[in-house]
């Protein structure tokens, strides 16, 4: 090994800051920081273009840890890096009130570029944020202007390659020839239950060669040259490159290093001594000689120039370039172009209607036109899904100004590569699928609710009425639980208009992803010259009409396309004499963020009688329906049939509603 006396001075800060945390903790996982070490201050100091005083400089390098659990090596770097993350910091690492949690969450600590540790997922989201530079520097770079110029780097270890989200996502990455990502596999062959050996015995470097990338080999992970050389040459391929870097887990822990326990434990007190002593090394925690604090520190004074030097080169950018230079800062900014709104479609009163998955294909493509940050594809669904965007072509490796992305049957990778693309920023992006295979993204789609990552997740055939396909397609149980995710805003649209609107309010949520359920079926477009404006879907329930001319006798609600449904049936009901309030309730996050006013005046507490209808899980629907009321929904698996004839056989039908209200009125 041909590490010089300082550079070994500084791993060894990196290992021991990072063991210290876990141990004062008494919680974490030292093992994957001691082991990877030498190759994160390779990365850090020798190659990665960042300013820790500006941690969202645009054109910086991305840096991931898809393993999340070795949290405490990101901390290290940041604290010794020159980030606003004091020392005192990494001395909470776990604790109540810390900016260090046990894993990396984007938006808590300053310089984490994304949310790791489910594994696998953050090698997607380094992909995603590959694709989003690849496609930026497609639309805005000009000859002799190369203002979007970055490298996503991301480090992998053994957890994150046996995930299927990582060979999804890798799968992709390779097809589209994504030059600007280096991957670092820390290939330590342990796992918590021990050797991989044990389940494990693929050969990683033929697998990522069938993907498209170039691998590459170091025999020595904790070889600074070796890295070095490894890093450029990835920067010479245009395929994205897989090193692979022969470690051992927790480097130099005298009796658990290259072991199971070494992973998720602290080292002990008498082992990290050991460790120390045998090193030479002072044994007070928390110590950073003075002379490796200094080298680290010259990523401030290095981070500094090289923003100065992009800004005076995106200054003579925007010179020759005013129009461009004004709508990529503006994209940068997360700030929607004015008056977007504008190019929202209204749609004509329609009986016969058509799915709200169509009504939402003709959104995207009139707002497109608008917001030329709106993209986004499906799991090889786009034609089912409708989110096609005619103005332009797929994003593909000779075409990167595409917008339309095939992400083919791989929906968590799908998931995770878009979340990828939104945290890297300067887009808005979207990912869509069938509701029912939701589970299949689910991981990625819980992150970007907790991460308060924007995505928009278009999930198309929202319930029994798609039909023929039958219960293996039918998601009967879907929208209730996509419901009890925190910070995930779920919307089902009754109509073409309320899928405007719903558009409308999915893009003004910065701070939390939204899930739109759409139909295949067709939804009678309502008539809003006689029923309330479709406006009413931003806050979360709405009262569509009150039929009787009296205070209402009963109150019938549903969402998405039992809308129409329970609007029949009231109108029958008032046929009949009685006084019936119909509303639309396509979002109870929405509703529940309304004022105590707003919501008793949809709801009059003093109005008992309830009947809500929704083609799905009855779960939470007691919250408002109350003790006196009735929900009628589906708590079983459907069935194959023409989606007509599955809605009527399981209950929703006019017929049935009025039963159910019939019954309340008495």
């Amino acid at each position: 090994m041909s590490n010089t006396i300082l550079q070994e001075r500084a791993i060894n800060t990196i290992r021991f800051l990072s063991a210290d945390g876990v141990q004062k903790a008494n919680s974490g996982h030292p093992g994957l920081p001691m082991g990877a070490a030498a190759i994160a201050y390779t990365i850090w100091t020798k190659h990665l273009r960042h300013n820790p005083k500006n941690p969202q400089w645009f054109d910086r390098d991305r840096f991931v840890l898809s393993g999340g659990h070795g949290s405490m090596l990101l901390y290290s770097l940041l604290h010794l890096t020159g980030y606003d993350l004091p020392l005192e910091q990494l001395k909470q690492f776990r604790q109540w009130g810390s900016i260090t949690p046990g894993h990396p969450e984007v938006g808590l600590t300053p310089g984490i570029e994304t949310t790791t540790g489910p594994l696998g997922q953050g090698l997607g989201n380094a992909i995603g944020m590959a694709v989003a530079e690849a496609h930026l520097a497609a639309v805005y770079n000009k000859p002799g202007h190369d203002v979007i110029n970055h490298t996503t780097y991301v480090i992998v270890g053994d957890g994150d390659m046996m995930e299927g989200v990582a060979s999804e996502a890798a799968s992709f990455a390779g097809h589209q020839k994504l030059g600007k990502l280096i991957c670092f596999y820390d290939d330590n062959k342990i796992t918590i239950d021990g050797s991989t050996d044990l389940a494990f015995t693929e050969d990683r470097a033929k697998r990522f060669e069938a993907y498209g990338w170039q691998v590459l080999r170091v025999d020595d992970g904790n070889d600074v040259a070796k890295i070095d050389r490894a890093i450029k040459k990835a920067k010479k391929d245009p395929r994205p490159s897989f090193i692979i870097c022969k470690t051992i887990i927790g480097y130099g822990l005298p009796t658990k290093q290259g072991t199971a326990k070494a992973h998720g434990e602290p080292a002990g007190e008498e082992e990290l001594r050991a460790a120390k002593e045998k090193i030479g090394w002072p044994v007070e925690p928390f110590y950073i000689p003075e002379d490796a604090a200094k080298e680290f520190k010259k990523c401030v004074s290095r981070g500094k120039k090289l923003e100065a030097d992009w800004k005076k080169r995106f200054d003579a950018y925007a010179a020759e370039f005013p129009t461009e230079a004004a709508e990529l800062k503006r994209r940068i900014s997360g700030e929607l172009p004015k008056d977007w709104e504008k190019a929202l479609p209204v749609f004509d009163a329609d009986p016969k209607g058509l799915g709200s998955r169509v009504a939402s294909g003709k959104v995207i493509n009139a707002l497109t036109a608008a917001i030329p940050e709106l993209l986004g594809g499906s799991a090889d669904l786009a034609p089912s899904n409708n989110t096609w965007i005619n103005s332009s072509v797929a994003f593909q490796a000779d075409h990167r100004e595409g917008k339309n992305f095939h992400f083919g049957v791989r929906e968590h990778g799908m998931a995770s590569i878009v979340n990828g693309m939104n945290v890297h920023g300067g887009m808005r992006t979207y990912g869509a699928t069938f509701m029912v295979f939701a589970d299949y993204l689910r991981g990625a789609l819980r992150v970007s609710a907790l991460s308060h990552i924007p995505s928009i997740w278009i999930l198309t055939h929202d319930s029994i009425g798609l039909g023929e396909d039958g219960p293996t397609h039918q998601p009967v149980e879907t929208v209730a639980s996509l419901r009890i995710i925190p910070n995930l805003l779920v919307i089902r649209p009754a109509d073409a208009n309320e899928t405007a609107e719903a558009w409308r309010v999915a893009l003004k949520n910065t701070k939390r992803p939204t899930a739109l359920a759409l139909s295949r079926q067709n939804l009678p477009t309502l008539d809003r010259k006689t029923l309330a404006p479709a406006s009413g879907l931003e806050k979360g329930a709405y009262v569509l009409t009150d039929l009787g001319g009296k205070k209402p006798e009963i109150i019938l609600m549903a969402s998405g396309s039992e809308v129409s449904l329970v609007l029949d049936a009231a109108h029958k009901l008032a046929a009949e004499g009685k006084s019936v309030r119909v509303v639309s309730f396509p979002s109870w996050e929405l509703f529940k963020e309304q004022s105590a006013e707003y919501r008793e005046s949809v709801f009059p507490s003093d109005v008992k009688k309830r009947v809500a209808v929704e083609a799905g899980s009855t779960m939470g629907w007691n919250q408002w329906v109350g003790d006196a009321g009735v929900v009628i929904g589906i708590d079983h698996f459907g069935a194959s049939a023409p989606g007509k004839v599955v809605m009527e056989k399981f209950g929703f039908s006019v017929d049935h509603v009025l039963e159910e209200a019939k019954k309340l009125l008495g």
